[in-house]
């Protein structure tokens, strides 16, 4: 195993972290999409409400949490528009629990990868005081001080748990969240430490997921919003040949929901196929989807115009820009779809580094798998996620 996942805690990628701002599952969905946008991985925590103003965040009051996808479908399965944003974030939410997990800021970097391949997502730790009792002869601090661990001299403290927490000394209570991506971003700068790993292709280090969800481009973009699993967080709209391969157009997820208009969105979701959802054109490919008005929209929005005090809005339209979408490669044709929004893809025999490189630059949760040996790009066979990931660098350095 690579010593730097020994040699390193979770405190040291606390650094320069902010102290997190909890959204709570009373907050609005419109509060929720303003935190999802300045957030990774397209999702943010839910927190119950504190029993006391300067109560400190805590894993037990962790809820679960909201995605732009959720959002998205909160709203489409609603139907009411920008009324229903102002519905409270507890409505929309998947409570889940295991999704964060309480850290003390000694625990070793190994012990984390260990917990985020098992499906936690966030670290929730302590940014203020100091711990002992790591395992290793030396660790380096959160604050980037070197310090000795003076039991790790004798044998019983060499094989003490990784996991056992130590006591922290504090006056006042700062956390902060770690991310999936974090964990990532760190990995990128010890490319060195892990090497030959980064260098070799996926398909050697089993980090490709063939059990990955998908939806043909027919199918109602609704039942693809349904389908997508929590991890990663994303389902891929295929068109499959009569050979039975698989071609992918497009992919429904939270980072492409990532900052969308949501409302536009959750139209969109009610009443198009996935096909046209990904690549914002009509059944024909002959007009843009931007040309439609949202009937749901122009009602809600006529009947809160004559609220007191409200001004009328304009008439919100779906394209596939409003969404976060863009048309590329609009030249390709490929049966009745005329342009695409294009997935984040790689080849089987791409390398590890190249997919973190491609993930962090798009801040992506997954990245699509294409077959190297086809003469086509876009013949899907599998994709790859942070777990994987993480489950390649650990495996493999063992």
């Amino acid at each position: 195993m690579a010593a730097v996942f020994y040699h390193h805690v979770v405190g040291d990628l606390t650094v320069g972290k902010p102290e997190i701002a909890e959204l709570s599952d009373a907050d609005t969905l419109d509060d929720a999409a303003r935190a999802i946008a300045g957030s990774p991985e397209g999702a943010v925590p839910v927190w119950r409400a504190r029993a006391a103003p300067d109560d400190p965040p805590s894993g037990a009051r962790f809820l679960g949490m909201i995605s732009a996808v959720d959002i998205a479908a909160f709203l489409a399965a609603a139907g009411a528009g920008d009324r229903a944003m102002r519905a409270a974030v507890g409505e929309a939410v998947q409570p889940n629990q295991d999704l964060l997990r309480e850290v003390d800021p000694g625990t070793r970097l190994i012990d984390a990868l260990e917990l985020m391949r098992h499906g936690v997502k966030r670290f929730l730790v302590r940014k203020n005081g100091s711990w002992t009792g790591i395992t290793k002869r030396f660790s380096m601090l959160y604050n980037g001080k070197w310090m000795k661990n003076s039991e790790s001299g004798s044998p019983s403290s060499a094989g003490s748990s990784s996991m056992q927490l130590s006591p922290f000394i504090s006056c006042t209570e700062r956390f902060c969240c770690l991310s999936r991506e974090d964990i990532l971003r760190f990995l990128i700068g010890c490319l060195g430490a892990l090497a030959p790993i980064p260098l070799s292709p996926i398909c050697t280090l089993g980090a490709i997921n063939p059990h990955y969800c998908h939806v043909e481009a027919s199918a109602p973009a609704m039942e693809a919003i349904q389908k997508i699993p929590g991890d990663p967080c994303g389902v891929a709209v295929v068109e499959t040949t009569p050979d039975g391969v698989r071609k992918i157009i497009g992919d429904i997820s939270a980072y492409k929901l990532w900052k969308c208009d949501y409302v536009a969105a959750a139209w969109a979701l009610a009443n198009l196929s996935a096909g046209q959802f990904v690549i914002g054109a009509d059944e024909n490919g002959s007009t843009p989807i931007s040309a439609f008005a949202v009937p749901s929209i122009s009602s809600s929005l006529s009947e809160e115009s004559a609220e007191p005090g409200r001004s009328p809005r304009l008439l919100k339209k779906f394209s596939s820009r409003n969404i976060g979408f863009l048309n590329s490669q609009a030249n390709q044709v490929r049966s009745m779809y005329r342009g695409r929004s294009s997935p984040l893809m790689c080849r089987s025999t791409s390398s590890l580094a190249a997919v973190m490189a491609q993930m962090l630059s798009h801040r992506a949760t997954h990245v699509w798998v294409t077959d190297a040996e086809a003469e086509e790009d876009d013949v899907l066979v599998g994709v790859v996620g942070y777990t994987d990931i993480f489950a390649a660098v650990t495996r493999s350095s063992a």
